[in-house]
């Protein structure tokens, strides 16, 4: 028996990595060998090798659609191929990876040695609350430490301008160790998998030379994820599914993201004042306060500013969250609402973001900008250019999208419930279906409620239906699915869409299709019915609450129809996973399954 250890990589890390190691690893397993596999995508690294993994590893198979660094595994007997190539033919991969290191022949050209070494990297980041003196220093220290010791070396700068000298995907990726000396909270989700040392400022002012020592010593990987974990999947899944979209839609979820929070507790607000005083409650009861503390003088009155100063935050990081706030407001007040609010918060940043770039001020002076003149000079050019530009035509191009959506007919609404359905499960999370949730939160700010009842509904349904189907046709799952369809069950109660990618991600073909007619027929139903939604998150949860959900029981009708009918077409499409009577060999005769497709 031969011990193999293999690392698998696409660009997202989704499909295709998973796939080619599943793959490889039942076909080691039905050849008597012993595999384990490393997989990779924008998110970083799971299931990583160990360096005594490594070494007791007889070979080491490398199927991979972009680059991977080979250093770790100088010496050793390297087979290399295309994720594709893993998928089709991991029985031949596996063979070449045990045969002789002498042997000839057509597959000894997949077959070179490792590079031996290469240079030791250190990136980093330095960040103080003001981001001027304390930053720049512990940069300093850190660099002249490591080109003290002979190293490579790269560091970000964060304040409250932004970022200096950004580490790019490929500096992290070539990276052996990251260091964060910051006195701020700095976020590490681009680290996935590297190994990370995390201290403050002064250690790197005082001593940067010891501190690279020990960081290279004592640094541990940062959020490695074990594969057991199915809510950890699909959250790392939902993840690389975003990874490598337009920088424009990442600045919009940064906006979105932060005003959901103002929209679900102003929206179940105003439902229990309903519950508590009736549409209308009389002036000075309790249901007059929630509906004030839910509405347009409160968490309602919020959304669409906070929207706009977070994207433009995202853009232009702290110096842009006033000019994006304050625009998001002229927005409001102004009548162009959510719209409005979107273009602000990308005006005042990319406004914001200019003036900084261009803006040029000695060192002792750059206190000035973060705390002065970008607010000031940002916030002027945003408001003069929604008071006199933006404002108006953006107002009136509302109003016109919002009277259409209200006059909607039985049909048109159904059609429109499909379409948001198909964009919901299209992608389960990513920038399709973002898009359909955007569009139809936005329309809360206008009182239109059908949209949203639409997507919730649709997005429920991928994940329910996923786990009915793993309930009534085994026979289409293996094992581990059978137990993941448990997890997505509770995550489609919960409206979280993302349940489903795992099982879209091993047979894509099949279960999307399945989902995106199921999802499509809940949203026609919801919108063709009149079921209108005040809470824009929840799930099954908000259901319970009185008059959060109008004409409750054709919504209940809407989910409980999508769900069957995606239910019974994955039923039908997904072919049957061949089984031996013994149930620990469904994990061998799957891998053919997931091979041929």
């Amino acid at each position: 028996m031969a011990k193999l250890v293999a690392v698998t990589a696409c660009p997202t890390g989704i499909a295709h990595t998973f796939m080619a190691a599943e793959a490889l690893r039942r076909a080691a397993q039905a050849a008597g060998h012993e595999l384990r596999a490393e997989t990779q995508g924008s998110i970083g690294a799971q299931d990583a090798l160990t360096p005594a993994e490594i070494a007791a590893a007889d070979a080491v198979i490398l199927a991979a659609d972009m680059n991977v660094d080979e250093a770790r595994f100088a010496g050793k007997r390297v087979v290399r191929a295309s994720t594709g190539e893993a998928i089709r033919d991991p029985a031949g991969l596996i063979a070449q990876a045990t045969q002789g290191a002498a042997s000839a022949g057509p597959a000894s050209s997949s077959v070179t040695p490792a590079p031996a070494s290469k240079p030791t990297k250190i990136v980093g980041i330095t960040s103080c609350p003001t981001g001027i003196a304390h930053t720049f220093m512990a940069a300093e220290g850190l660099e002249n430490g490591a080109k003290a010791l002979g190293y490579a070396v790269k560091i970000e700068t964060q304040g409250s301008v932004g970022a200096g000298n950004p580490l790019t995907p490929q500096d992290i990726a070539e990276a052996d160790v990251v260091i964060i000396a910051a006195d701020t909270n700095v976020d590490l989700s681009r680290f996935q998998g590297k190994r990370v040392y995390q201290t403050g400022t002064k250690p790197a002012i005082s001593g940067g030379q010891a501190l690279v020592q020990r960081a290279l010593t004592e640094a541990t990987p940062h959020g490695t994820a074990g594969g057991g974990d199915f809510v950890a999947q699909a959250s790392a899944a939902k993840a690389a599914k975003n990874a490598g979209v337009p920088s424009a839609y990442k600045h919009l979820m940064t906006g979105v993201s932060h005003m959901l929070p103002f929209v679900v507790a102003g929206g179940l607000l105003i439902a229990l004042s309903f519950a508590f005083g009736g549409i209308n409650p009389p002036p000075g009861s309790f249901g007059a306060a929630l509906s004030q503390i839910g509405g347009g003088t409160g968490a309602f009155g919020l959304f669409v500013p906070v929207l706009a100063g977070f994207i433009a935050f995202s853009i232009a990081d702290r110096p842009g969250l006033a000019p994006g706030m304050i625009g998001g407001l002229l927005a409001l007040g102004g009548g162009s609402g959510f719209l409005g609010g979107l273009l602000a918060g990308f005006l005042a940043g990319y406004v914001t973001r200019w003036l900084n770039r261009g803006i040029r001020l000695p060192r002792t002076l750059e206190g000035l900008k973060p705390t002065l003149i970008l607010p000031l000079l940002g916030t002027a050019i945003t408001g003069l250019a929604m008071v006199y530009v933006v404002g108006r035509p953006v107002a009136a191009a509302l109003t016109a999208a919002t009277a259409w959506l209200q006059g909607l007919g039985d049909a048109s609404a159904g059609l429109l419930g499909a379409v948001l359905g198909l964009m919901m499960a299209f992608d389960m999370g990513g920038p399709i279906n973002k898009a359909a949730y955007t569009f139809s939160v936005g329309l809360l700010g206008s009182n239109v409620y059908g949209p949203i009842a639409a997507a919730m509904a649709a997005g429920m349904t991928p994940p329910l239906a996923l786990f009915f189907a793993t309930l009534f046709f085994k026979n289409r799952f293996t094992r581990d699915e059978h137990e993941a369809g448990k997890a997505a069950g509770v995550l489609g109660l919960a409206f979280i869409t993302e349940g489903a990618i795992p099982f879209a991600a091993r047979d894509p073909l099949r279960v999307i299709p399945s989902l995106m007619i199921g999802s499509a027929v809940a949203g026609a139903i919801s919108m063709a019915a009149g079921c209108l939604l005040r809470a824009p998150h929840g799930g099954v949860f908000v259901l319970f609450i009185p008059n959060a959900v109008v004409n409750l029981p054709m919504y209940v009708v809407a989910i409980v129809v999508g769900t069957v009918v995606s239910t019974v077409l994955l039923g039908v499409l997904k072919k049957p996973v061949l089984e031996t009577p013994a149930i620990a060999s469904t994990e061998v005769t799957g891998a053919a399954n997931v091979a041929a497709d």
